[in-house]
């Protein structure tokens, strides 16, 4: 596969959105590879599910499966959360997105376990990796944009669950954080800036479990020709603020230096552009094949009140199947 540069990239998906031509793009963490495809030329092996927009038939898990994972051990997670907080103590970030990766294996295939996933944002990339997202990035509706990001997990069988969740003092600084990141994100790209709903909980299904997660919604009005620029308002809120930190700029340097693996497309994004509106989701709960193995990247949002334990325990709770 030849992926385009971030320069390459970007200016196709403003080529594509100004002649409103219909397509489908992927963007790396890093925003150094990019696809961008007209629907009408899409190759026969990628395939999309953002909401109610698809490209393949429904089918419902007749067969049993297996499922397995090897997530690192806690102590090597602790130490990396150590590293972090000393960042955090020195001021140079206040909410860090640690991430890691862990071996899994299932009898089922990439392409079977995206086919029967249950998510509101799936995508399926030519047997080499597949996401199946909860979590929106961006979405335009005539000159308005939304996002939406994601930040607060508990297992939604804990008694009180969301009652618990919405008032964890760490889970709320954690969440006004990133609402204040992305409110400035959309404030240089758009005006009038609002955040319209503020930390709504939504339940999601985590293989043998339920879990709850915390959402806002934040808007803001675009110039009227923003379809003629596309790929320039993208790059701009790129990487998204929800997987990354704040502040953003020094955030991704240290991810950079601490994080061991490559991310990849992991925590980048994937979108469709209907040649009017654009729905887009966050590449989170992403598994890839390397090397005939599969690997499943998951982590979580760090601050200063965070608990490894907890931390550790919640990185587990999202390597999951979402059958």
């Amino acid at each position: 596969m030849s992926w385009l540069t971030t320069k390459e990239g970007f200016t196709e998906i403003n080529r594509l959105s100004k002649a409103r031509t219909p397509f489908l793009f992927i963007v790396s963490y890093d925003k150094k590879k990019i696809f961008a495809k007209a629907l009408h030329s899409l190759d026969d092996d990628i395939f999309y599910k953002l909401e109610e927009w698809r490209n393949y038939p429904v089918k419902k898990r007749t067969d049993s499966f297996t499922f397995s994972k090897s997530p690192i051990d806690f102590f090597t997670y602790q130490n990396a959360m150590y590293r972090v907080l000393e960042e955090i103590r020195l001021g140079n970030t206040y909410l860090f997105n640690l991430t890691f990766k862990t071996h899994i294996e299932s009898s089922f295939s990439l392409k079977e376990i995206f086919t029967y996933a249950r998510s509101k944002f799936k995508l399926y990339f030519k047997d080499e990796f597949i996401c199946f997202s909860p979590e929106r990035f961006v979405n335009i509706e005539q000159n308005t944009i939304s996002t939406y990001p994601m930040k607060g997990t508990i297992d939604a069988n804990i008694p009180q669950a969301k009652e618990k969740i919405l008032a964890d003092k760490k889970e709320m600084a954690e969440h006004v954080m990133i609402v204040d990141l992305m409110r400035n994100d959309l404030g240089i790209i758009g005006v009038d800036v609002k955040v319209e709903k503020f930390r709504f909980v939504e339940q999601i299904k985590a293989g043998e479990k339920a879990l709850l997660q915390v959402s806002s919604k934040i808007t803001a009005t675009l110039p009227s020709q923003w379809r003629d620029t596309l790929g320039d308002v993208l790059e701009q809120l790129l990487p998204a603020g929800s997987i990354s930190g704040t502040p953003k700029k020094n955030t991704l340097k240290i991810i950079e230096e601490m994080e061991d693996y490559e991310r990849g497309f992991y925590t980048g994004i994937f979108g469709l552009f209907d040649g009017e509106s654009l729905r887009s989701s966050v590449m989170i709960r992403f598994i890839e094949k390397e090397n005939h193995k599969l690997f499943y990247k998951s982590g979580g949002g760090i601050t200063i009140d965070s608990s490894a334990k907890d931390e550790y325990a919640e990185l587990i709770d999202k390597i999951y199947l979402p059958f």
